[in-house]
């Protein structure tokens, strides 16, 4: 039986450890001036892999690339909230660069993910 299938999604593996490293860099940005902007790109991180989880849970391909969908947008939402906090100069460009190449990666592992699943029998009506 394979109840957790999602652990064995190679994008699923890649956002935990894009989760690590955002989570290492936001971590200096924790003060009361950045905690609003460092919580929400923290909660954005996990919100990439747990959309993951959820969604490989859900019976259709439908549902599933739903929430492949979400987790995409979170990937966005953490790459936009890094780009306010190089601009508020709270991380240095290189630091943003490592962060939006990695985001780039996990996007297109979505992407190609998505268009699987909507190309396969299951999702056509």
């Amino acid at each position: 039986m394979d109840t957790f299938r999602f652990k064995r999604f190679e994008v699923y593996q890649d956002a935990k450890l894009f989760r690590k490293d955002v989570m290492e860099l936001v971590s200096k940005l924790v003060n009361k001036k950045t905690y609003d902007l460092s919580d929400q790109i923290k909660r954005a991180s996990s919100s990439v892999i747990l959309n993951i989880a959820e969604g490989s849970a859900k019976r259709s391909d439908v549902d599933f690339a739903r929430f492949l969908e979400n987790a995409i947008g979170s990937v966005f939402e953490v790459v936009a909230g890094c780009d306010i906090a190089k601009d508020e100069k709270l991380i240095t460009e290189d630091e943003y660069k490592l962060i939006e190449v990695k985001a780039d990666s996990i996007a297109k592992q979505l992407g190609g993910f998505i268009k699987k699943l909507r190309n396969s029998s299951k999702f056509k009506k």
